[in-house]
């Protein structure tokens, strides 16, 4: 009726080796979580992105990057602007908000160009991506390479969705802005900066482990 078996189990040399070990790991993810999320990568490239619902001062890297690269073009994108239940036309978007931030910046109304999206919801930076891809191809421009420029800790994630928009051949550069409102060393100090890195760390899981473009918008 009874059996006796060996067990296995942690000395406590073993169990303080293993909790070191977890807060170790927790230390190096503390320090280098932000960092990893506000990924910058360029790519040599004429086209430089946007997104439109960036911060003003996300905007005037833009202006910066824009005149210090000598693109001729700069591209805002975004869908249906927040509080407006759904799209209703191309100048209730985010795109056509940061067309207008642009221009008051200085850049000349020629080298802007708005390319609105028209879907409201979750995945807007995906559909974002992909609107601009349509809209090229559309005006038959090949492009092969581009740059987007973005607020801090939301980087990797707009890449890796604009990367899914565009396809591999596209060479998809990144330039993370970081947000005048909390210290990056020190994010965890901030509340800005923990709602942030938090809230980006669990989108980012979110679009590179269960997110799955719809073959109606996917190449």
């Amino acid at each position: 009726m009874l059996t006796r078996k060996e067990r296995w189990g942690l000395s406590w040399r073993g169990r303080f080796v293993l909790a070191l070990f977890v807060l170790l790991a927790a230390g190096s993810l503390l320090v280098n979580i932000y960092s990893f999320l506000a990924v910058t990568h360029r790519v040599d490239t004429r086209v430089l992105v946007v997104e439109g619902w960036a911060h003003d001062y996300a905007i005037a890297a833009s202006v910066e990057e824009f005149k210090t690269g000598h693109y001729p073009r700069i591209y805002a994108t975004g869908g249906p602007v927040t509080g407006s239940g759904g799209y209703t036309t191309d100048y209730d978007t985010s795109a056509h908000v940061g067309e207008g931030q642009l221009k008051k910046a200085g850049i000349p109304a020629e080298s802007v160009q708005m390319v609105p999206s028209h879907v409201m919801g979750r995945d807007r930076t995906y559909y974002s991506a992909v609107a601009l891809r349509d809209w090229f191809r559309e005006q038959k421009m090949a492009v092969g390479s581009l740059n987007v420029v973005t607020e801090n800790t939301h980087a990797r994630r707009t890449r890796l969705l604009f990367q899914e928009a565009f396809g591999k051949n596209v060479k998809v550069g990144i330039i993370a802005v970081p947000s005048p409102d909390y210290d990056a060393k020190h994010w965890w100090r901030y509340s800005d900066g923990v709602r942030e890195v938090i809230g980006e760390a669990i989108a980012y899981v979110y679009a590179r482990v269960f997110f799955h473009p719809s073959a109606q918008t996917a190449d």
